[in-house]
Formats: structure tokens, sequence, C-alpha cells
């Protein structure tokens, strides 16, 4: 796997960081070691967010930032910035501590314990994140509802979502989160970092070049009656670009006229999928999905299954999780995913 590499403008960010969380005299702070952005930053405030649930005033650089949903906390950790809480991961977690190795491999690069973590099992814990007194919420990847997003705003600024729930693509997130903690600029030179990664990795594999992707949602093994996959508007999907590979005509069209993030197809409707060159999604640790992919009368019939240019990523296991790219997994999954997808571009005529 390849190591992340952080701008050094990032870097110096994450000295700013440790400095605010050494020098408090909070007795929170203090105590989780957690700390803000030192207070210079690269964005001019206040600051104002339009986003798809309203319009946001930030007055003055966050020092306690807290975050919700999925991933939002990679940002400001990349940018040094350890959050004052952020969400339990609940999908991924290969030693159930409730946060994904990635972001355990970046807390111990800043010498920092994992901050106050909400668990968001039964939906977001309004209360914890009340208490840990935050400055500003992030939240430009989420599914926030209105009503959520009204009540996070009585505790805190929210930066919610640009346009529609769990389809912000991951620079957006990088963006729309380092701006609203005052790190605009380094932002853009992690986008640049990450985006670096992509090239070398992806220069060793050509065979992916221009290969039509399609990405499925879960499937249950005991019911292939019906198909799911992810539309134009995930980041799963859109990530293929990244790769040089391409969005197949059936996916595109059944994307169109919807802001859905995924959609099924039944099992008698499979041969719109024949213009798929890869297939990807999520598996299982057995691979009983894939067998039972090519048993099945009417799946194994896609071009993509009789050939055997799929690969379905290991159930629920960290690597599965890193492909919904987020700022800190791209760089730690990437040589692994990469290689898997060109293994199934091998058998592809």
């Amino acid at each position: 796997m390849r190591p992340h590499r952080i701008p050094l403008l990032a870097m110096a960010a994450v000295l700013l960081g440790l400095t605010a969380c050494g020098g408090s005299s909070d007795a929170q702070d203090d105590s989780d070691g957690n700390g803000g952005n030192g207070g210079n930053g690269s964005t001019s405030f206040p600051l104002t967010v339009e986003h798809a649930l309203g319009e946001t005033t930030i007055s003055a650089q966050p020092e306690r930032v807290a975050t919700v949903n999925w991933a939002n906390h990679e940002v400001p950790l990349a940018l040094g910035v350890v959050p004052v809480g952020m969400a339990a991961a609940n999908f991924g977690d290969d030693d159930g501590d409730g946060v994904l190795p990635w972001v355990s491999e970046r807390l111990d690069e800043l010498g920092a314990e994992p901050p106050v973590l909400f668990d968001e099992t039964d939906g977001i814990d309004f209360e914890a994140v009340a208490d840990t007194r935050p400055d500003v919420i992030l939240a430009s990847y989420s599914g926030l509802t209105q009503q959520d997003y009204d009540t996070l705003s009585e505790i805190a600024p929210v930066v919610a979502y640009p346009d529609s729930p769990w389809a912000t693509p991951w620079r957006e997130i990088i963006r729309l989160n380092s701006e609203a903690i005052g790190l605009a600029d380094e932002g853009e030179e992690l986008i640049t970092d990450i985006e670096g990664d992509i090239e070398a990795v992806v220069a060793d594999y050509p065979q992916l070049q221009g290969k039509s992707a399609m990405f499925m949602t879960h499937v249950d093994p005991n019911d292939v009656s019906e198909i799911g996959f992810y539309t134009t508007h995930d980041t799963r999907t859109l990530f293929f670009e990244d790769l040089g590979m391409t969005t197949p005509g059936s996916i595109a069209t059944a994307s169109e006229g919807t802001d859905q993030f995924a959609l099924t197809r039944s099992a008698e409707q499979v041969d719109v999928f024949d213009d798929v060159d890869i297939i990807t999604g999520y598996g299982d640790e057995t691979g009983e999905l894939l067998e039972t992919m090519r048993n099945d009368p009417l799946l194994s019939k896609i071009p993509a299954v009789e050939r055997g240019s799929v690969y379905l990523l290991p159930g629920s296991a960290p690597l599965a999780t890193a492909a919904n790219p987020t700022p800190l997994s791209i760089s730690w999954v990437l040589e692994d995913y990469v290689a898997a997808l060109a293994e199934a571009a091998d058998r592809v005529g």
C-alpha cells in the first residue's frame, strides 16, 4: 500500500494543530488531546457557505472541529487538525475500536489519541456532539436530513453537502471542509498530492484505460433476483474516472433523471449490462456471491460474469470500505484496489 504523503503546507498545519493542543488551558482539551488549527489559516473569515440545506456563516476560524457521518473527519486530520469528535466507524472496522485503519495511522502520525466517537448506529447523537462544544460541524459528505441539519445548527455552524446526500466527490469533500476550518490552500495541496498518488499507481496498469466499469451494491447471495448498482451520482462510480476508466452507457442512461446514488434492476433485465467491461462491488469473505452469480441462469449471461472480469471486494473488510474514495483512504488502498481491477481488466477481450 502506498503511504499517504502530506503536503508541506499541511505539515505546517500539523505543527500548528499540535501547538494549539499542547497550549490549551481548557480542561477538556488537556484530557482528550484534541486541538484546533492555531488560528493561522488560508481562508478569510467571516465565511458564508451555501449548500443543499441552507446557508451557513462561520464568523471566525474554528478552534474546535466536530464531524458527523462518513469520512468528514479525514480532512482536518489530513491537514493536522484533530477533531474534538467524529463518527465511529460502523463498517470496515477491522479491530472493533470504531476507527478505520488509515485514520488510526494518521492519529499515530500526529501523536494524538482518538477523539470522542459518536455512535451513529441509530442516527446522529446530537447530545454527544453538543458535549464536545464545537465551533463548526463538518458534514459535506453526509446524509443529513433537513431536521438533522436544523438540530445540529443549534449547536454550531454546519457545513452540509452541496447538492445531494452521499454524493459529494472526494475533491469537494476536501475543498468544503478545508475551507470551513480556514485551510483552503492546504486543502488544494492535499488534492494535488492525492492526484499524484493516483497518477503514479495507475501508470503501472495501462490495461485499465478506457475500460467501462460498474460498481454493484450489496447483494444477498441467497436472493439474486435483483442487482443493485451505484449511479453516476455516487463517489464509487465517479472514482473510476480517476483511474482512467469509463462509465458504461447502461449506467449513464439509468442515472439520468434521478438523483439517487443507487438503483436496482431485476435479474430478467441484466442484458442491459452487456456493455460493462468490469464489474466490481461488495462480496463476501467466502466468495459465495461470485459463485452464485456464475451459477445463476440469468446473471451468468452477463458478459463480465461469463468471461470472469469481476472483482468483488472482501465483505466488510477495510479494503471494501476504502473503495468509497475518501481523503485518507484513497492512498491507503490504492495499489491493492487498482491491481485487483487490472486483473479483471486482463480478462476483457
